[in-house]
């Protein structure tokens, strides 16, 4: 009977201590951090103007974006004019600049909107406001990165952008196409 007694009890427990488990948030490792919207690897891309993944549409389709161009040149795999490494310089230049301001003012609306979480006095308005703001911002920082790979085109050669390609780009029915169409 105690046998029993003490399988029911460890039962319980370890019903209970699953039952808490499944109540923990993904999230909680974060509680601690300064800044709880966002993890620390996304707090650093923002402060340092990153790309984030966020030109992939250019990237991926033979625009290269100017920090790929120089870290290309400066390993020796792309030769370019001494005035195509200033201008693609220039471009990262302002592009980084530009995308620090902006993840700047990101952090602080999105610090602004946690505090609101956080002090649980945070309003429908206001949520809609914030989250509209940070959408806003989140747009034009990808705009930013975009039109940087814009820029970095039109500065290199047909040559040196097939250099650069080094991902697949193209799909197959793409190739297909080439194929067909080739004189």
């Amino acid at each position: 009977m105690r046998t029993i007694a003490a399988l029911f009890v460890l039962l319980l427990i370890a019903g209970a201590a699953l039952a808490q488990d499944r109540l923990s948030s993904p999230y909680q490792q974060q509680v601690e951090t300064g800044l709880r919207g966002l993890d620390e690897k996304d707090i650093a891309d923002l402060k340092a103007g990153t790309g984030m993944g966020l030109a992939r549409a250019a990237e991926l389709n033979s625009y290269p974006g100017p920090r790929h161009v120089l870290d290309a040149i400066a390993a020796g795999k792309l030769p370019a004019s001494r005035e195509q490494l200033e201008r693609i310089q220039q471009v990262f230049n302002t592009m980084n600049s530009d995308a620090v301001n902006i993840g700047a003012k990101i952090l602080s609306e999105e610090q602004t909107l946690e505090a609101g979480f956080r002090s649980a006095t945070i309003t429908d308005a206001e949520l809609r406001s914030r989250v509209a703001a940070i959408a806003a911002l989140q747009g034009e920082l990808r705009t930013i990165h975009l039109a940087a790979h814009l820029v970095a085109r039109r500065i290199l050669s047909e040559s040196q952008i097939a250099t650069t390609n080094c991902v697949a780009t193209q799909r197959p029915e793409d190739k297909h196409q080439n194929q067909q169409h080739k004189h």
